[in-house]
C-alpha cells in the first residue's frame, strides 16, 4: 500500500476526497475482528457529478473506502485498487475512514459559491456499514447538511440508520431529506451467501417499517437482480410483498452489472457454489459487464405487473433504462432513486 505517498502535500491521484489524504494510524479491535480500519484526514468531502449525468443529485458524500457489507457483486469494488489494495478481500476488510469527514464538509458548505444543490450519500460504500458504529460519523454530516440548508438523500443497507431516525426527523423540518434502503434477496441463506457483512432480509424489512413510521417515504433498491438465483417470480413476489408489507413506497429495479475487477470476483464465488451457472452467465454478459438487452427487457416484463399488483410504483411513471438508451454505465447511476419514487430496468 503507498500510505507514503498520502501525506498531507502529496497527490497520490485517488478519487475524489483522497487526493490529498493523509494517514493517521491503522487499527484492529476485538470487536471488528478481521477488519483494519485506515484513519484518514481527507481534504474534500464533496465530490460533484459529472456535468453529463442526469442523476438527481449534483454531489455526493463518501466517509468511508472499501465495506464491511462484503457484497460480491458490489460496483465500487475497482476503486480499492487506487490504493494498491485488492478488489475482493480487501476491499470488505481494509476500510478507509475519513476521521475528519464532518468539519471539513462543514467548511466546505459555508463557502459562499455554495448553492445547497443535492447532496447524496451511500453513492459509493455504504454509509451506515458496521464501521459507522464505531466512528459515529453520519450525525455530524447530517448536521452540517442541515444547518447549511443543503437537501441530501441517503440510501443505504445498514440497519444503524435506526440511530439516527431522530436527527434525520429534525433535518426533514428544515431540508427535503430522501430514504432509501436496499434489499434484494429475500432468502436469507442465499443472502449470507452473496451479501455476508449485511443485516439481514428480516431486519431490513423492520428498518423499512421504522422509516415509515417516523413519516419518511422509503424507495426500496430491489437491485440488483441476479440472474438465475434471485429473478424468478416466487423469489421477486415474495419479495415485494413483504417490502409492501413493510410500507415501502416504491421500488427501483434492475439487474446485476458486472465491472472491472467486480466480475472475476463474483464469478469466482459462482464457480464454487453453482458452477452449472457458469455457461449460462457467459451467454449472457459475453465479454462484457452488461445482461443482453434480451434479458433485460425480458425481466422488465416479469417485474411490471408485480410491482403493480403490490402498489410499489410510487407516484412515478415507469421508466424502462434499456428501452431509453440511458443504461446505468456510472457507478452512482445505480443508485439512483434513494429518494424518488422511480422503477428502473
Amino acid at each position: 500500500m503507498r500510505w507514503s505517498g498520502q501525506a498531507l502535500d502529496a497527490d497520490d491521484g485517488a478519487l475524489p476526497g483522497l487526493e490529498r489524504a493523509g494517514l493517521v494510524r491503522s487499527v484492529q479491535t476485538p470487536e471488528f475482528e478481521g477488519i483494519t480500519f485506515h484513519e484518514v484526514l481527507c481534504k474534500s468531502a464533496l465530490n460533484k457529478m459529472p456535468e453529463e449525468s442526469t442523476l438527481p443529485f449534483s454531489f455526493t458524500v463518501n466517509a468511508f473506502r472499501g465495506c464491511s457489507h462484503a457484497c460480491r457483486y458490489c460496483f465500487a469494488r475497482p476503486s480499492h485498487e487506487y490504493l494498491d489494495l485488492d478488489a475482493g478481500a480487501d476491499f470488505d476488510s481494509q476500510v478507509v475512514v475519513k476521521t475528519n469527514i464532518a468539519a471539513v464538509l462543514r467548511k466546505e458548505l459555508a463557502r459562499k459559491s455554495w448553492k445547497r444543490e443535492s447532496v447524496a450519500l451511500g453513492t459509493n460504500t455504504d454509509p451506515y456499514q458496521r464501521a459507522e458504529g464505531r466512528y459515529r460519523l453520519m450525525p455530524g454530516i447530517i448536521r452540517a447538511l442541515t444547518e447549511s440548508g443543503t437537501p441530501f438523500s441517503i440510501l443505504t443497507k445498514g440497519t444503524l440508520l435506526r440511530r439516527d431516525l431522530p436527527l434525520l426527523k429534525m433535518a426533514a423540518a428544515q431540508v427535503d431529506v430522501g430514504i432509501g434502503v436496499s434489499l434484494a434477496i429475500n432468502d436469507a441463506a442465499l443472502q449470507k451467501q452473496i451479501e455476508p457483512g449485511t443485516p439481514s432480509p428480516r431486519a431490513r424489512l423492520e428498518m423499512i417499517r421504522a422509516i415509515t413510521d417516523a413519516g419518511f417515504s422509503c424507495n426500496v433498491m430491489v437491485a440488483p437482480v441476479i440472474p438465475f438465483l434471485t429473478d424468478s417470480t416466487s423469489h421477486l413476489d415474495g419479495l415485494f410483498e413483504a417490502l409492501s408489507e413493510a410500507g415501502a413506497t416504491s421500488v427501483t429495479v434492475f439487474p446485476m452489472h458486472l465491472r472491472g475487477s467486480t466480475r472475476g470476483w463474483f464469478m469466482n464465488w459462482l464457480a464454487q457454489e453453482h458452477p452449472a451457472l457458469i455457461r449460462r452467465y457467459r451467454e449472457l454478459y459475453g465479454r462484457g459487464a452488461y445482461v443482453t438487452p434480451e434479458y433485460k427487457r425480458w425481466l422488465a416484463s416479469r417485474v411490471e405487473p408485480l410491482v403493480e399488483r403490490h402498489g410499489l410504483g410510487g407516484r412515478s411513471e415507469h421508466r424502462d433504462v434499456s428501452a431509453a438508451g440511458s443504461e446505468p454505465r456510472e457507478a452512482p447511476r445505480e443508485l439512483v432513486g434513494a429518494g424518488a419514487a422511480l422503477t428502473l430496468f
